[in-house]
Formats: structure tokens, C-alpha cells, sequence
């Protein structure tokens, strides 16, 4: 059975810079990439938001940037699913992961960065214009739509917040709720409803997104009347959730109610030693590509100061 200093998880900007960071630190770490290699960034046309690219940069592009710095120092990037992980409690002990439900290897440290999926409504239309005109995140993608209109679909927190966030940019923001009320906080709903430009259509689902090479309009339904319309739209953004992929590690690592795992504040340590989590699988606040590279930094440098700790048996390995 193999048996390594540190096994990152996943990729994105979390995965690939703890990778970067112990690459160079000389744990030599092996990546296994999961089912899609780059994380949410490989559906997004493009990124602007990212320190360092002035034009912008190509999603898929700049995840194959961050593949191939990450291997320049020496990084084994693998092409496998991590479908079991047995965790041991003793500090210095090995963490044991099975790969794609039949090989098994061993590591002293382990980094995740597993990320979280974005929930969609599962329309056949919204998939046809993803990455050009249908998003879920209104932050990395809400500049594209300044001066147009765009349709907001929720009713937490988040649809809340995107909504009001794309009323300074767009001048008409259409928010639907599937039912009555909103489930957001009182607070949030009372900023959307005094916000001139945001119009809230309660009882409405979406049938359909249409357009040609990108989103024209919305097609709605009211569940109630069943009466249906049109929305002109140039956007179409879904704010109904996120699921952390963290499934493997229920009963396990401390997680909250949604999945996030739980990491000690200002840290990527969670309640294992030699287990270390980043990115949007424990991050339920900014979910954005720097603060995730950010964190798979963290988790870089303190799996390189645990391993420190055990140094004669790391050192024999090598």
C-alpha cells in the first residue's frame, strides 16, 4: 500500500494552491482530482475578479494554469475519486483512503478541497445556457449584466443578498418565489422590498430560460393561477443553495447542518489531527476563488508545521 507525507483531495484554487505550497515545501503531495477536475470555476466563461489577470481569464483556463504550476513543482496530479476515507485520532498516524472503491493508500496528512456543489432547478434550458446567461453566483458574475436586466430565483438569504447586489448594477432585477413568502431573514426581505428596482413575483416557478446563443427572457408560471409570461432577461441567476461535497466524511469530521465542514477559527485544522479542510467545503460565507486559494495555502502550511512534529518517521520515508 502506498504510503505519502500528504494527499490533497480535490483541486479548484484551494486544492491546486495547497498543492503549490507543499510541492515546494517537499511533502510531495499526490492530488486525486475527483470527477471534475477544476471545481465550479471549469463552468465559468470568465473569471475578472482573480488578483493577477488584468484582461480577465477563461475559467477552464486559468484551472489548467494552476494544474500546471502546481506539477512544475513536482505535484502528482491523479485522475481518481476518493470514495472512502477512515481517518485515524492518533496524532502522527496514517489517514487511510480508497480510490475509486478499490485501491487503498495511506497518508500522514490529509488536505481537502472538495468543495460545494451550486443547487439548479434541473431545467434542460438552464444547462444549455450555463456560463452564458444562467449563473449561481451573482458576485463572480454580476458585472457582465451592468445596465441589463436579469431574473434573480430564491427565497433565502442568499437570492436576498444577490438580488440586492445586482440592483446596483442592473435596473430591473425580477426575483421569483416558489411560494407565498420568503424564507430569508426579516432583514434581508425588508431590503429587498424597499429597493425600488427589484420586482418579487411570489407563487412563481420557472418554466423555462430561452434565448438563442445566450439568455433573452425567462418564461414563469404562477403555481397558483397558472397563468404564464415572459420576463425579458439578459441573466438568470440561481440562488437556491449549495451543497458542500463532504458526504464521505459524515460521522467523521465535524461538519454543520448543511455539510460545511467546521474548522478551527482562523485555521484549516478540524477536529482530527493531520486532517486539514478548504475552499467551499468548510467556507459557507464567501465562496469565491481567492479566498479558497487562500485557505488551500492554510491548509498547505499547517499540514508542512504537523508533519514537522513527526520528523524522524516523515524523514525515513522519503
Amino acid at each position: 500500500m502506498e504510503k505519502h507525507k500528504c494527499i490533497i483531495i480535490g483541486t479548484g484554487p484551494a486544492g491546486y494552491t495547497a498543492a503549490i505550497y507543499a510541492a515546494r515545501a517537499n511533502l510531495k503531495p499526490i492530488m486525486y482530482t475527483g470527477l471534475e477536475p477544476g471545481g465550479q470555476l471549469t463552468t465559468t466563461t470568465e473569471v475578472e475578479n482573480f488578483p493577477g489577470y488584468p484582461d480577465g481569464i477563461d475559467g477552464p483556463a486559468m484551472m489548467e494554469d494552476l494544474q500546471k504550476q502546481a506539477q512544475r513543482f513536482g505535484t502528482d496530479v491523479r485522475f481518481g475519486m476518493v470514495t472512502k476515507a477512515e481517518f485515524s485520532t492518533i496524532p502522527g498516524e496514517y489517514h487511510k483512503l480508497t480510490i475509486d472503491e478499490s485501491t487503498e493508500v495511506l497518508a500522514r496528512t490529509v488536505i481537502i478541497a472538495t468543495g460545494a456543489s451550486a443547487k439548479y432547478l434541473g431545467l434542460e434550458s438552464e444547462k444549455k445556457f450555463m456560463g452564458h446567461g444562467v449563473s449561481a453566483c451573482a458576485i463572480c458574475d454580476g458585472f457582465f449584466y451592468k445596465g441589463q436586466e436579469v431574473v434573480v430565483v430564491g427565497a433565502g438569504d442568499s437570492a436576498a443578498e444577490e438580488a440586492t447586489y445586482l440592483a446596483k448594477l442592473c435596473p430591473k432585477v425580477t426575483v421569483l418565489v416558489r411560494k407565498d413568502h420568503f424564507r430569508a431573514s426579516k432583514i434581508m426581505v425588508d431590503r429587498v422590498m424597499k429597493t425600488p428596482n427589484i420586482e418579487v413575483l411570489f407563487n412563481t416557478e420557472t418554466v423555462e430560460v430561452q434565448g438563442d446563443k445566450t439568455v433573452s427572457s425567462v418564461k414563469v408560471r404562477n403555481n397558483q393561477t397558472n397563468e404564464e409570461r415572459v420576463i425579458p432577461a439578459e441573466g438568470f441567476f440561481v440562488a437556491i443553495g449549495h451543497k458542500p461535497n463532504t458526504d464521505i466524511f459524515k460521522g467523521q469530521l465535524d461538519m454543520d447542518n448543511v455539510g460545511y465542514l467546521i474548522t478551527k477559527p482562523g485555521t484549516a485544522t478540524t477536529n482530527l489531527p493531520g486532517v486539514f479542510a478548504t475552499g467551499d467545503a468548510q467556507d459557507r460565507i464567501y465562496r469565491q476563488a481567492v479566498t479558497a486559494a487562500g485557505s488551500g495555502c492554510m491548509g498547505a502550511l499547517e499540514a508542512e508545521r504537523y508533519l514537522q512534529e513527526f520528523e524522524e518517521e516523515v524523514t525515513a520515508e522519503a
